[in-house]
């Protein structure tokens, strides 16, 4: 397993905030897609909102999102951790482990981006973005 990475998460509000980190950390966007990119059904009003973004700056790797309509921006639910699994054995016992006392928020499921990805809500509350890339 890799770096726990943080996952910013903002109501249409994505850009800006991109804009915002590029100038104060003189950093780099990379990555950057739209919902309306993406190869899934997605409401007009959505088109131009950032599905997925990454800001780098040396050892410094945030990644950022709009929230989907319809899953409003609330405290505690504005960021995550990533962790990028190695191997499909990881991220199942890690899902299995993380959801045992936890909830899943996004069963484990293989991706329009060629990975396996779920999302899960730890008992304490924390919420884990699980990845591996195939």
């Amino acid at each position: 397993m890799k770096q726990a990475t943080p996952y910013l998460m903002f109501g249409r509000q994505a850009k800006e905030a991109l804009a915002f980190y590029e100038d104060v950390f003189r950093a780099e966007i990379t990555d950057l897609q739209t919902y309306g990119e993406a190869d899934f059904p997605t409401p007009e009003e959505a088109n131009n909102l950032v599905l997925h973004a990454k800001i780098k700056k040396g050892n410094l790797l945030l990644m950022v999102s709009d929230t989907f309509p319809g899953n409003p921006l609330k405290a505690g639910n504005n960021i995550s951790l990533v962790l990028e699994c190695e191997s499909e054995s990881e991220i199942r016992r890690l899902y299995d482990s993380l959801c045992a006392k936890g909830s899943s928020l996004m069963e484990l499921q293989d991706t329009f981006w060629g990975a396996t990805y779920g999302k899960v809500r730890d008992h304490f509350g924390v919420q884990w973005d699980l990845n591996f890339t195939k």
